[in-house]
């Protein structure tokens, strides 16, 4: 089974340590007075980390947001975005998380910090659908958005892509493998759901689309069966015949072809 990494991947300090001393020896060699100002911001940062690691999200936020305003246009501006993005995934503000990481992105595509810019894009998104199968009883398949999800992979993607050499990457690309398994296993629920209900076209036809749009997923057993048991409620036995074929050649110890045959043996139809 695939396990999620625990927590956000610890991130390198030397980035943070660059833009602090930048800000710092930038400035004091100019003029003095600026060089008090950085001073002031860089103080300014660590009173805010400390509220951070302190658990104080709230305060550490409201530090983030005044430092990024003092130090416009530096990396440290940039850091404490990142960092008040973070504070707010930890806190469950998804809208807000996102709103800032879209404003960095949009702002500074080109950061040195764009690849976790992207990775924390996703993963927020992709921690708002865990538990993506815990609310189904209480809510109709049919209405469920996925959209989350495909956001979460969206992200990754462009992460991988864009920055194949990042750290982040091969955590992004084991959870787009995640998504996939699980948006699959979504549609297939959905057409289970259906199927259940006696809307067989509909159970086919969504069972059918989860195997066109999300290939060798541990779904597609389930779906063709669901396709085979749709079509002979449908009176339809070229298609019933087609998809139980499939199913046998592809998985030919599978579970699904055992509870087919025990459920449709006195039916006279069930030819393997």
């Amino acid at each position: 089974m695939f396990k999620l990494s625990a927590g956000l991947p610890a991130r390198t300090a030397a980035w943070v340590m660059a833009a602090l001393l930048a800000t710092l020896l930038g400035a004091c060699a100019t003029d003095p007075k600026k060089g008090d100002d950085a001073k002031a911001v860089a103080k300014l940062y660590e009173e805010a980390r400390e509220e951070a690691a302190a658990g104080a999200y709230d305060a550490a936020i409201k530090l983030y947001e005044r430092l990024e305003g003092q130090a416009a246009g530096t990396l440290l501006a940039q850091q404490a975005q990142l960092e008040q993005a973070y504070l707010l995934y930890k806190q469950q503000e998804k809208a807000r998380a996102l709103s800032v990481v879209e404003r960095f992105l949009r702002l500074h595509p080109t950061s040195p910090a764009a690849d976790y810019a992207l990775y924390l894009q996703g993963l927020i998104n992709f921690n708002d659908d865990l538990g993506l199968f815990g609310n189904l009883i209480k809510q109709d398949l049919s209405e469920r958005d996925q959209q989350a999800s495909r956001d979460a992979y969206s992200a990754f993607k462009q992460l991988v892509e864009r920055f194949p050499e990042s750290k982040y990457a091969p955590d992004a690309v084991l959870r787009m493998k995640y998504i996939i398994a699980t948006l699959a296993g979504y549609e297939v629920h959905v057409a289970r759901y259906y199927y259940e209900r006696g809307a067989y076209v509909a159970a086919a036809n969504r069972a059918q689309q989860a195997l066109q749009d999300y290939r060798g997923v541990p779904a597609a057993e389930e779906a063709l069966y669901l396709m085979v048991a749709s079509y002979e409620k449908l009176g339809l036995p070229q298609l019933r015949d087609d998809a139980l074929r499939v199913l046998k050649n592809n998985y030919p110890k599978s579970a699904w072809l055992q509870r087919g045959y025990e459920v449709q043996q006195q039916k006279g139809w069930w030819p393997f």
